[in-house]
């Protein structure tokens, strides 16, 4: 067994691969950039080598630089996690010649999957199921519209070097597959350097179900059940789980059988991932293969009591695979919702900057302990007080559940997304909240257009309708009221003019037009004791009871016998007197007021936000790469402005109307932060 390894990689997958290292009692190498230094996973790591600047390609991407940290670290193995050099052939090849091993498939298995009109020719061969098409690269708009017509449409029209969307378009008829041919070319071209193109059936109402496989290199191959990844927003994905609520035990037998035999035929040795696209009749074509470990890999570890990464370790050293297809277990189910740093009320806009709070739900299920399963687990690489980077990916972290049943593993996800506090970014909790209490969802009926379909317009605080909506004014005057009791039970108050605890109050709540809601509430002590009440309000009565400590965000507690979580905060929000409470992917602001403060408050003149329309604002934190236009300029609605970077991602900035750009106020290479202003116009 190796004694050290390497992981060329970053965040929350080198955080994971160190936790399964050290309980094998290996010692581990970190790499990282200039961003990263002050990042988890060198701290968590024996040793840390800095490997170059802030971007990537000057960073992680340097295959020389991480082969060099090897050899002067005394490195006999590099796994390199996903993304960056993860699926590279030559890295792979180059760190085998130089006599470190590789904690990933031998090169020739990645070339030979990570071509996809070369992959598709070899899943015919091993007789795979392949959906209809076109695998050569076609010449020209015309041929496309052609063969579009021999396969029958909808096809779907992808680069062969695509990936992450780019390079991907679905035709319904001739016009769309000439205009699609002409924009994926240009589209490969300018992102992979590779504009072959081919042409395929598009399946109808199709899921995205994956096989993981694991092969060692003594010729034994087994697949360890499914994935449903359906759940996906731009084609990336947002929820996993195992097993997928949809197929049945003869689909699942015959794609995990058709996973291994593609697996074989390319002597794969290590962990990977066979992709499929399955029907709405359970017909299943291969996709195509990820020859490395895949983000959603938790929900397999939960479900088969296996760890992944140590099965890759002790096959990059040769030893066989401890388990045979028979032994591989499906127990229970589990789900992975994916935590961004993204801001989900702005079109999911990149959000970068220091994270002011980081409080995930206690875990009680741990990255590379299979023992204890049946809970919460967390995978992150990062921490309280640390910084979002702008150069990387948005993921903040995995939070993974186990349950007996898939009710009972969403109740368990919907109790953790409760209890996980993100400050100082914004993060996708409440769209993972809203997706997990849609009636589709719960029922397992979705596909790959679920988000397209169901949130077409975009995601909006009113897409959440909480089952109880009464229930986040009751918790706003429960706790205003434990605020008040302490505040009375301050010592040398004035006589006579001490703060008195109150039974009645009224809620006043203020919607986007400025208007108000006031609604009577009553608070009365039920047991005895502080922590209990009974809240009265709207003709409903709710009993409830927390001994959650008056500073901290996250309350648990009982209401009515039965067992909730929520966030509240003091002063979070425009109103410094208001109570922000956050429940189920539900937020409201309350102030909680006596009835005479609600009365006063009534005569209160409404102050309209200012017009901000004459100013281009920047709607993400991100760098400011191109201004695109000049003072005294005449632009036109939809003319491009400015364009802003952010983790991975350029988002171009138009003009909403017709106008005269007045003053530029920010330039080109500047770092920008949320509302920032970029120009104005006269």
């Amino acid at each position: 067994m190796f004694k050290k390894i390497l992981i060329a990689n970053r965040g929350e997958i080198a955080c994971r691969v160190i936790a399964t290292a050290r309980k094998m009692g290996i010692k581990t190498v970190a790499v990282y950039s200039d961003a990263d230094k002050e990042a988890r996973h060198v701290e968590l790591a024996d040793e840390a080598v800095h490997i170059g600047a802030a971007p990537s390609r000057e960073s992680y991407l340097q295959a020389d630089r991480i082969i060099a940290a090897c050899k002067a670290t005394g490195a006999e193995a590099v796994h390199p996690g996903y993304g960056f050099l993860s699926e590279n052939e030559a890295f792979a090849k180059k760190v085998e010649e130089e006599g470190i091993a590789f904690i990933g498939p031998k090169h020739y298995s990645i070339a030979a999957m990570g071509d996809k009109i070369a992959s598709k020719k070899l899943a015919n061969e091993a007789k795979v199921n392949t959906i209809p098409g076109w695998n050569d690269a076609i010449e020209s708009a015309e041929r496309a519209v052609e063969i579009a017509k021999d396969i029958g449409y909808p096809v779907m029209i992808k680069a062969s070097a695509g990936g992450g969307g780019k390079g991907l378009r679905v035709a319904f008829n001739d016009k769309e597959a000439l205009e699609g041919f002409t924009a994926c070319q240009n589209e490969a071209r300018n992102s992979f350097g590779d504009d072959r193109i081919f042409i395929e059936k598009f399946v109808e109402q199709p899921r995205h179900i994956e096989i993981q496989v694991l092969g060692d290199s003594h010729g034994n191959v087994v697949y360890l059940n499914e994935r449903e990844c359906s759940i996906q927003r731009r084609h990336q994905k947002v929820i996993e789980e195992a097993p997928s609520p949809f197929i049945s035990d003869e689909t699942r037998k015959a794609m995990g059988e058709q996973a291994v035999a593609l697996a074989k035929a390319v002597k794969y040795q290590s962990a990977g991932t066979v992709e499929f696209v399955v029907g709405k009749n359970q017909d299943f074509y291969f996709l195509e293969m990820n020859t490395r470990l895949q983000v959603e890999h938790p929900v397999t570890e939960c479900i088969t009591g296996l760890d992944l990464v140590e099965l890759m370790i002790r096959v990059a050293a040769g030893e066989k695979l401890p388990i045979a297809q028979a032994d591989v277990k499906r127990n229970g189910w589990s789900i992975e919702c994916r935590i961004n740093a993204e801001d989900p009320f702005r079109n999911f806009l990149p959000s970068t900057g220091r994270l002011v709070k980081f409080q995930p739900p206690k875990a009680d299920m741990f990255a590379a302990d299979t023992a204890h399963l049946g809970g919460v687990r967390v995978d992150t690489g990062v921490y309280d007080g640390g910084e979002i980077p702008m150069y990387y990916d948005s993921m903040i972290a995995k939070l993974i559940v186990h349950g007996k049943d898939r009710n009972d593993a969403i109740a368990k996800m919907r109790e953790a997304l409760n209890g996980f506090v993100i400050r100082g970014v914004s993060s996708n909790i409440p769209f993972q909240a809203a997706l997990l209490a849609h009636p589709k969802f719960v029922s397992g009926d979705f596909n790959t257009g679920f988000i397209a379909e169901h949130y077409a317009k975009g995601f909006h605080a009113e897409d959440v309708p909480h089952s109880r909506p009464d229930f986040l004014l009751a918790l706003a005057a429960f706790m205003h009221r434990r605020f008040r009791a302490r505040a009375s039970g301050i010592s040398g108050q004035l006589e006579g003019h001490g703060v008195k605890i109150g039974e009645k109050f009224v809620v006043v709540t203020v919607d986007a037009q400025g208007k108000q809601h006031h609604t009577d509430v009553s608070v009365t002590d039920f047991e005895n004791g502080t922590g209990s009440s009974a809240i009265t309000l709207n003709g409903k009565t709710y009993r409830m009871s927390s001994d959650a400590s008056l500073g901290a965000v996250v309350v648990s507690g009982l209401v009515d016998g039965e067992p909730f979580t929520a966030q509240v905060e003091r002063g979070a929000g425009k109103n410094p007197l208001a109570l922000r409470v956050a429940h189920n992917g539900t937020q409201v602001e309350a102030t909680v007021l006596s009835p005479l403060g609600a009365s006063l408050m009534k005569l209160m003149p409404y102050k309209a936000p200012p017009d901000l329309s004459k100013y281009l604002m920047s709607p993400m934190p991100g760098l400011l790469v191109e201004v695109s236009v000049q003072p005294g300029q005449q632009v036109q609605a939809g003319e491009k402005l400015a364009v802003i970077e952010a983790m991975k991602m350029e988002n171009v900035l138009f003009a909403a109307r017709d106008g005269v750009v007045g003053k530029v106020s920010a330039g080109k290479g500047e770092s920008l932060s949320v509302d920032q202003v970029i120009l104005e116009f006269a």
